[in-house]
């Protein structure tokens, strides 16, 4: 069915700004933030007014060449959110159709509804492992669907699409002359052995990604936009109206960063490496949870056996002083979502409390 509604509200984001914070918060979804005392960064080398309008240059060509994209075919923008706002505005037009995974960030679900877009949705379903499947997507996908979008890995689930999957799901979209936005920001969590962007597989792709959710630099904002070039310029001209200019010291400290982001990779793979297997340890020892589990991300989506996931993120936010995200944000009200690149000692003690939570439930 079909969903027509225009509201210019994020109710998981206000969740998340006023009542995710916990002493144990395995709620968040990043590494950890790197603290300024930890970034290695000269102020001499600072400076807060750019003569560039439409990208520092140092930073585009920095992005281009880490992601392989020719220059004119990327746009930065203040973190992924913002690239995901400004590329789904430059693609659709109130009354649009656009075809969303389920489940999904729901962000996405809030920016298309406030777009005034038609909302039709595809499933990713537990009982298929989450995967990408690119015959669910042609059974919702209509004349009129203007563009597709999903999340790679999956923002809740940490499930890849694969390439193969992905280049049929172009060809579709191609058919009816559809885009596709894919938002690749775990897919940093690969690290040096992450998959070939999806904007290689032909034009109608657009990716949207950042360095904020791997590499724990949440606070620079540093996100970007891969599209063709005529359309990347559009969304250049467009962002005249959101933003004008970006923060110049916000740039330059994104090119230190990509100057020192092997150091900062180590760091990250040590840390998720470690804390995935405290996470599988204790799902491997939960009878009362089902999961799929992802091989590489920042997030898991644990499914209840039985019962609603809200009266467990209650108690655990009321007892014992720790947050994880409820499933009913990405719709899906018996699943929560745990998310693992924080400190590893403040994960194992909020998984003991967890487990504690889930057997006071079954009491």
């Amino acid at each position: 069915m079909a969903e027509v509604r225009r509201i210019g509200i994020s109710d998981y984001m206000h969740w998340a700004k006023t009542s995710s914070g916990a002493r144990f918060n395995l709620a968040t979804s990043g590494l950890a933030n790197v603290k300024l005392s930890e970034f290695r960064a000269d102020l001499d080398e600072l400076e807060i007014t750019s003569d560039y309008g439409y990208g520092y240059p140092p930073l585009v060509t920095a992005l281009a060449a880490r992601i392989g994209v020719p220059s004119d075919s990327l746009v930065t923008a203040a973190g992924t959110s913002f690239a995901n706002h400004l590329a789904m505005a430059a693609l659709i037009d109130p009354g649009d159709e656009v075809l969303i995974e389920h489940p999904t960030y729901e962000p996405l679900l809030a920016l298309a509804r406030y777009l005034g877009a038609v909302i039709k949705r595809f499933p990713r379903s537990f009982e298929e492992g989450f995967s990408l499947s690119v015959e669910n997507v042609e059974k919702a996908l209509t004349a009129q669907t203007r563009l597709i979008v999903l999340t790679n890995l999956n923002n809740p689930t940490g499930v890849i699409a694969e390439r193969q999957a992905l280049g049929r799901l172009g060809a579709l979209a191609r058919s009816i002359n559809a885009r596709v936005l894919v938002d690749e920001v775990y897919l940093e969590t690969f690290f040096e052995q992450r998959p070939q962007t999806a904007f290689s597989l032909g034009p109608e792709f657009i990716v949207t990604s950042s360095l904020t959710k791997a590499y724990g630099l949440s606070g620079l904002r540093c996100g970007w936009i891969v599209a063709e070039p005529e359309l990347a310029q559009k969304m250049w001209r467009l962002n005249d109206l959101f933003a004008s200019t970006p923060v110049h010291s916000g740039e330059r400290l994104s090119v230190l960063a990509l100057r020192q982001i092997n150091r900062l990779t180590r760091w990250a793979e040590d840390r998720l490496e470690t804390n995935r297997a405290l996470v599988n340890s204790f799902l491997e020892a939960r009878e009362d949870l089902e999961t799929v589990k992802p091989s590489a991300g920042t997030v898991f989506f644990p499914r209840l056996r039985e019962g609603n996931a809200d009266r467990l993120c209650e108690l655990l936010q009321e007892k014992y002083e720790t947050s994880v995200v409820p499933g009913r944000f990405f719709e899906m009200p018996s699943h929560f979502r745990l998310g693992i690149g924080g400190d590893s000692e403040l994960l194992s003690e909020g998984l003991k409390r967890l487990g504690k939570a889930l057997d006071e439930m079954r009491k």
